[in-house]
C-alpha cells in the first residue's frame, strides 16, 4: 500500500497557527481559558455580552480566588452589578471549578479606554430610523439597474438612497 499523501500540500490550519499566540495574549491578561474571551456571548448570553467585555482576570496575593474585571458603559453598570453572582457562576462553569471569587465592573465611555477601545454591539443603539421616500428608492434602483452583480447593485442602491434622502432633507 502506498503511503498516504497529505491533502493540505504543506498548508496548516489557521487555528493551529494562532492557538499559541492567542494563548500567550490571553494568559498575559490572566485568562487561563481563552474560551472566556472568544465565546463571551455563548457563556453569559447575548444580552449581557452586548453591554460588557471581559478585560482581565487578576489573582490576589494568597492565590485563592481570582477577580474578573468586566468593562461596560456607565449606564449599564447597575444592571451588571445586580447580576454579579449569576455571571460569576456562568464563568466558573467554563473553568470547571470556582476560579473566580469576585467580579469587578469597570465603567467607561462607549469609545473605551485608549489601550483597548470597546464598541459594544447594542441592537439599534442610537440609530435614527428614517422613512425613505419611494421615489428616492425607485430612482436609486433605476440608476443601479445596469449593474450585473446583485450584491453590489443592492449595496450601491442603498448608498444612493442614503445620499439622495440626505440631500433632500
Amino acid at each position: 500500500m502506498p503511503p498516504r499523501r497529505s491533502s493540505t500540500k504543506g498548508f496548516a490550519r489557521t487555528a493551529s497557527l494562532l492557538t499559541g499566540r492567542i494563548r500567550t495574549a490571553s494568559e498575559s491578561r490572566g485568562f487561563a481559558q481563552s474560551r472566556l474571551l472568544t465565546q463571551w456571548a455563548e457563556i453569559v448570553g447575548q444580552d449581557i455580552s452586548s453591554i460588557s467585555r471581559p478585560v482581565e482576570v487578576s489573582y490576589g496575593r494568597g492565590g485563592i480566588g481570582a477577580t474578573l474585571t468586566l468593562l461596560t458603559t456607565g449606564s449599564h453598570a447597575p444592571m451588571l452589578e445586580m447580576q454579579k453572582e449569576q455571571l460569576r457562576a456562568k464563568v466558573n462553569a467554563v473553568y470547571g471549578y470556582n476560579a473566580i471569587a469576585r467580579v469587578r465592573i469597570t465603567q467607561t465611555a462607549a469609545s473605551g479606554f485608549a489601550e483597548g477601545q470597546v464598541a459594544f454591539d447594542q441592537a439599534n443603539a442610537g440609530k435614527k430610523t428614517t422613512k425613505i421616500d419611494p421615489d428616492v428608492r425607485q430612482q436609486a434602483a433605476k440608476t443601479t439597474s445596469p449593474i450585473r452583480d446583485a450584491g453590489l447593485r443592492d449595496a450601491l442602491a442603498q448608498l444612493g438612497e442614503n445620499i439622495l434622502s440626505k440631500t433632500n432633507r
